[in-house]
């Protein structure tokens, strides 16, 4: 991973990195080794992220199709 510092704006650079680590889901998987996981609880964590994974697949081809109102998220974030 590669993040250019310009004008030595270092800050601007950290957010940067940050940004592409959390995109990458380094964090996620850094939490997920601090500690062991047994493989009936991975198992049981890998399935319920595959029917999400597909349920948000549906869930975006349905939008695509129009049969689901698309969300606007700036919308309710207010």
């Amino acid at each position: 991973m590669q993040v250019i510092v310009r004008d030595n704006n270092v800050e601007q650079a950290m957010r940067a990195l940050k940004k592409k680590m959390q995109r990458e889901g380094l964090f996620r998987e850094m939490r997920a080794r601090q500690a062991y996981e047994k493989p009936s609880d991975r198992r049981v964590r890998e399935r319920a992220q595959a029917i999400a994974r597909q349920r948000k697949a549906t869930r975006k081809k349905m939008q695509r199709e129009g049969l689901l109102p698309a969300t606007n998220r700036r919308a309710s974030a207010r």
